[in-house]
């Protein structure tokens, strides 16, 4: 998802993040954005910051520990300004929603929207995803995940650049438990198809649209349409769920 913020002085730059530690790696989970966060961005991350920030430590997280309960958990990559995320954490309160975002405004416009929403069952990492992944999410730990909207990368010659490529899924279905599922969706028809040829190749997931609609899901009551959705489909855009299970690998 790609919003814009408005420029305020003394806000903080946009591609500012807590330190990390660096690992190499070929999958690039962001591509950095230029914006500034709001004055009230920048108060959310003053004054609940603290309590839902996460840091990166590159140690395997204990869900529990994190959210102050035990109860199932979703991961979200790349959740924009966050107005989907909070709609979801606010219809769903007994699931964590585990929310990775690199951009600044982003993380701070969350960070608002759960000051304002009085939630409590997000807690966000301001850091790559695939690192997330990779070196803090135990195998067959989480209960679903959540992609909406990536960076389509419309020139051919860009596609490789899309977030949704075998080997990531191949790293999210590792971490997803049995039954647990992958919720995908863009307005890009093209990136449609490839997420969709994508997971289907995925031995260890199955389409719970099977073969209706072409594959695609219903979208699903829990996601909302967003004002940029929304103006999309009034220009007669497309919208494309994509819904899989993880299921065992066949013998």
């Amino acid at each position: 998802m790609n919003d814009s913020t408005s420029s305020l002085p003394g806000a903080l730059p946009a591609d500012a993040a807590p330190a990390g530690v660096a690992h190499p790696r070929n999958i690039r989970s962001f591509v950095r954005r230029t914006g500034r966060t709001t004055l009230g961005q920048a108060k959310a991350f003053a004054d609940v910051g603290p309590q839902f920030l996460l840091p990166y430590t590159g140690q395997a997280m204990d869900y529990a520990a994190a959210f102050a309960r035990p109860a199932p958990t979703i991961l979200e990559i790349g959740f924009g300004m966050g107005e989907a995320t909070a709609h979801i954490a606010d219809l769903r309160p007994d699931e964590n929603f585990l929310c990775c975002e690199v951009h600044t405004p982003g993380v701070g416009a969350l960070l608002k929207r759960i000051d304002e929403q009085a939630l409590s069952n997000i807690r966000i990492l301001q850091h790559d995803a695939v690192e997330v992944i990779d070196h803090m999410l135990l195998p067959a730990s989480l209960d679903g995940v959540h992609i909406f909207f990536p960076d389509p990368w419309h020139k051919k010659k860009h596609n490789k650049r899309r977030l949704i490529q075998p080997p990531l899924i191949a790293k999210l279905v590792a971490r997803l438990k049995p039954g647990a599922y992958l919720h995908c969706a863009t307005d890009w028809q093209p990136y449609a198809e490839q997420i969709l040829e994508v997971l289907s190749a995925e031995p260890q997931l199955r389409n719970s649209a099977g073969s209706s609609a072409g594959g695609y899901a219903i979208k699903p009551d829990y996601r909302p349409l967003t004002k940029f959705e929304n103006r999309g489909i009034k220009l007669g855009h497309g919208v494309w769920d994509l819904v899989f299970e993880r299921v065992d690998a066949p013998a």
